[in-house]
């Protein structure tokens, strides 16, 4: 049987969480609010210490959204270096948003750009004939860079730079929870100074499908707008709101997906691979050929993806620590 360490969005519903999709409180969520959607909605809203916010269908649409209301055409967005926003949602960023996309280098460290570099970017703002930077778009924990998380003090000097110069800020914390499991810290402490922040119910948390963006109450009925215009209503939407809220409850268990991913990046580092130790639940690789070792993987059994050059694993919940175990065993037998 396949070990699928290709992503955490793998995960299955267990029991527990079909159990209460199952028995959800439903309404049609367009006409008059699914009585689920809006619970989902109101403990999204204070976990992150936001006013309001809004499910989505997936973070691409999250993002989206965010981005739709914060740029006007032609204005100009910063990013760091590999950010979804710019590598993994197929240039809607420009072609729908209508924003110009900066990638920012990681001279703070991986995934992360300085408080220096943002002010920099930002210093023609008030030329004439330049474009105007309008929104720095933050990623916590950024996946390109594996899973890497940025500290509160770091998030915040960050959107200190932005806004001290003009910018608004739009957090993609898709997997903004293992930061704060990581990190230690209340995941509330990691959306300081920012408009909007996007999180992800479907990747580590494990909910079937689901997103949610959020933000203050004028952002989010304008974004329950655009969701509508994108495609993104939804009519009884608590059955998928339930698992949701079931995926809240367990932020927790994001622990164990960090210890399997340790435990994965000693073993091939013990076997001479060349690994990035992870802070979180994503182990990069260097190989010398990346197509070649994911079809000799897929051949023992063992999924993973290219990321940047290099092999991504990522462990979640239905990965046990014996299945980190196995995958290892079944490298060794072939190596």
């Amino acid at each position: 049987m396949p070990i699928d360490l290709r992503s955490d969005t793998v995960t299955r519903p267990d029991e527990r969480m079909t159990e209460a999709m199952a028995a959800a409180e439903v309404g049609d969520d367009v006409l008059d609010r699914d009585p689920t959607m809006r619970r989902l909605e109101h403990r999204v809203a204070e976990l992150l210490g936001t006013e309001a916010a809004l499910w989505v269908p997936s973070g691409t649409m999250g993002n989206l959204i965010a981005l739709c209301l914060h740029l006007e055409r032609g204005e100009r967005f910063l990013a760091p270096r590999g950010a979804h926003v710019l590598t993994h949602e197929l240039g809607s960023a420009a072609w729908l948003a209508g924003g110009m996309p900066e990638p920012l280098s990681w001279d703070a460290g991986a995934g992360r750009p300085s408080p220096w570099l943002v002010r920099s970017e930002s210093a023609d703002n008030g030329r004439y004939d330049a474009l105007r930077t309008t929104l720095l778009c933050l990623e916590n924990t950024h996946n390109a860079a594996g899973g890497t998380a940025i500290p509160p003090d770091e998030h915040a000097q960050l959107a200190a730079a932005a806004r001290d110069n003009g910018m608004r800020v739009h957090l993609d914390g898709a997997r903004l929870f293992n930061a704060s499991v990581a990190l230690g810290v209340p995941v509330a402490a990691l959306t300081v100074g920012v408009d909007t922040v996007q999180i992800c119910l479907s990747k580590g948390l494990g909910a079937p499908v689901g997103s949610a963006v959020a933000g203050d109450a004028e952002f989010v009925e304008r974004a329950r707008r655009t969701r509508k215009m994108l495609g993104g209503g939804v009519r009884q939407g608590g059955v998928l709101a339930a698992a949701g809220l079931v995926a809240l409850e367990r932020t927790e268990r994001l622990r164990t997906d960090h210890d399997n991913a340790k435990r994965l990046a000693e073993g091939l580092i013990t076997r001479g691979w060349n690994v990035t130790p992870p802070q979180t639940n994503i182990v990069l690789a260097s190989v010398p050929d990346v197509r070649h070792s994911l079809e000799w993987l897929e051949g023992i059994g063992v999924l993973a993806v290219p990321m940047g050059g290099k092999l991504r694993f990522v462990t979640h919940g239905d990965v046990r620590s014996t299945d980190v175990d196995e995958a290892l065993r079944r490298i060794d037998a072939v190596s």
